[in-house]
């Protein structure tokens, strides 16, 4: 359930600053940065993305001519969301089906209202199979089918892959448990296991045993719930040899 955006701003600074309150609400994953208005629509062409951020300073004007050429070369057009240290341009902003307008500096308040609005306007199903994890300027990609399972180290998350490799998040496993698919249960305060690897459950050692691998994780009475729920869904499909 991710967002694309491109980011057209020839100001460094601001740009930096942008891209550090977007990497707060998870969701949102940067493209490209481009710097004027020839390099945004060659951007926005190359990388579709969802949203497109615009500094408008003195070359405002070009960034609206860019805004119309766009329609002459795709069907879907990406919101547009216009930044300013002025409302000079507001009126030309609205006018050319900006999505929204922000003054600088930026204001924390106005940037969730603002994205809110954008989830219930381009509402994500939630088919992707990709984890984004962002760290700085570095973002990996993981496949969520390809994790075994997720495990908490400190303030730090371990993502295990099936094909041996660990892949690390400085966030909490609070942090990715709403954001991982329905397949991915939280059996311990330590621990996310993918449900399609789970081979064995042992209710006496309370440990979950997994497929490719010779692992079992732990599980705990906190989250018994979910193992009886995990249960359930892998009986649902199994012929039961019943004692």
């Amino acid at each position: 359930m991710e967002y694309t955006y491109t980011i057209i701003d020839s100001d460094a600074t601001s740009n930096l600053q942008l891209q550090h309150y977007l990497e707060d609400y998870g969701d949102f994953v940067c493209a490209d940065l481009a710097q004027n208005s020839n390099d945004g629509l060659n951007s926005i062409l190359k990388f579709s993305p969802d949203i497109v951020f615009v500094h408008l300073n003195d070359m405002a004007n070009d960034y609206f001519q860019m805004a119309m050429e766009l329609h002459q070369y795709v069907n879907n057009i990406p919101l547009f969301i216009a930044v300013s240290k002025t409302k000079e341009f507001a009126y030309s902003a609205i006018k050319n089906n900006f999505f929204d307008y922000w003054l600088l500096p930026y204001n924390e308040f106005d940037i969730r209202k603002t994205l809110l609005r954008l989830q219930k306007r381009l509402p994500k199903e939630e088919t992707t199979h990709t984890l984004c994890l962002k760290s700085y300027g570095d973002y990996q990609y993981l496949n969520t089918n390809d994790i075994l399972y997720v495990r908490a180290d400190n303030n730090a998350t371990e993502f295990i892959m099936k094909d041996g490799t660990v892949a690390n998040a400085f966030k909490t496993l609070k942090t990715f448990e709403s954001r991982l698919p329905k397949n991915f249960v939280r059996i311990h305060q330590s621990y996310i296991v993918n449900t399609d690897y789970v081979s064995r459950i042992n209710y006496g050692k309370s440990i979950c045993a997994l497929k490719l691998v010779k692992q079992q994780l732990p599980f705990s009475k906190t989250y018994k719930e979910n193992i009886d729920g995990l249960k359930k869904l892998l009986s649902k499909n199994t012929i039961s040899n019943l004692n």
